[in-house]
């Protein structure tokens, strides 16, 4: 188990030094766009840094009032706390707050910003199902997020992919108020900054999905590690494999933050899924177990 976490965690930091790379070359392109206008260049990048702390800070408290969730106390529901309480104290944890989210969806996620500043949230789909052992394995995995700091890493991801978006639309809308005479000039930089304008949102957000699929196995390993029994969690996924469900309020927003894909199938949903799949993470804790 050791080594697929120190092996999730080098891959993890790969992807993060490739997205702010990508940053920076966006960036890079955007002031050789604008050229000589220096103080718009830094204008938009000081206003898309304060758009992405912003975000940062905002993120956790806004991914639980779009999915509705409601925090509740021990007393709402003892077995869900005693629950999540059992393996704070095991990790070593704060104990993070607790929401439950009305929905016959099977599902659960974890967000905030570090161990201090976090919350899981289950919804009624999920503590409908579960038995305690398989329930204790969906919320290691979701404690295995905020104990690794994937809750920050997610918040950090999500607000450079905001950043990416904002100047890659500042870049399109400049197209329309440029200076014939420049364009013959800077025809090379022109056209670079129109295709990096219009793909950078799509390689971000690939990014952002890659980002998320390490950290699910990640989490995987770690909740395993926690309960020691990588059988419980095994079979929460297995379960949900034969009767889950999306959500019944759809948000791409909030769906790298959850236990499982909440959004419905697509076409491209291999290539966009926030998730790794199923069958390969049910694969690998079975390794785990038998390695045990």
């Amino acid at each position: 188990m050791y080594s697929q976490i120190a092996a999730n965690k080098r891959k993890t930091v790969i992807v993060l030094l490739v997205f702010l790379a990508f940053v920076a070359a966006i960036d890079w392109l955007f002031k050789a766009f604008v050229g000589g206008s220096p103080s718009l260049f830094y204008g938009v990048l000081i206003g898309s840094l304060v758009y992405a702390v912003i975000t940062y800070y905002a993120g956790s408290r806004m991914a639980l009032a779009v999915n509705g969730a409601h925090e509740i106390q021990k007393s709402d529901n003892p077995r869900l706390w005693r629950i999540i309480e059992n393996l704070a104290i095991t990790d070593g944890l704060p104990m993070p707050k607790v929401y439950i989210m009305d929905d016959p969806a099977p599902n659960a996620f974890a967000t905030g910003r570090d161990p201090n500043h976090s919350a899981v949230c289950a919804t009624t789909g999920i503590l409908d199902i579960m038995t305690d052992s398989e329930l204790q394995g969906v919320f290691a995995h979701e404690m295995g997020h905020v104990k690794n700091y994937d809750i920050r890493v997610s918040m950090i991801a999500f607000a450079l992919t905001a950043v990416i978006s904002l100047i890659a639309d500042i870049i399109l809308r400049m197209t329309w108020f440029r200076n014939d005479d420049r364009e013959s000039n800077n025809q090379a930089v022109f056209i670079l900054a129109i295709v990096a304008a219009i793909l950078a949102p799509l390689i971000a957000t690939l990014i952002q999905l890659a980002v998320s699929r390490n950290r699910e196995y990640l989490a995987d390993a770690t909740g395993a590690l926690t309960t020691r029994y990588p059988e419980g969690l095994a079979s929460a996924l297995e379960k949900i494999k034969q009767t889950g469900r999306p959500l019944k309020k759809q948000n791409t927003a909030t769906a790298h933050l959850f236990f499982t894909n909440p959004l419905k199938g697509h076409s491209l949903a291999n290539l966009f899924s926030t998730h790794p799949p199923i069958d390969e993470r049910i694969r690998r804790l079975r390794e785990m177990g038998g390695q045990a």
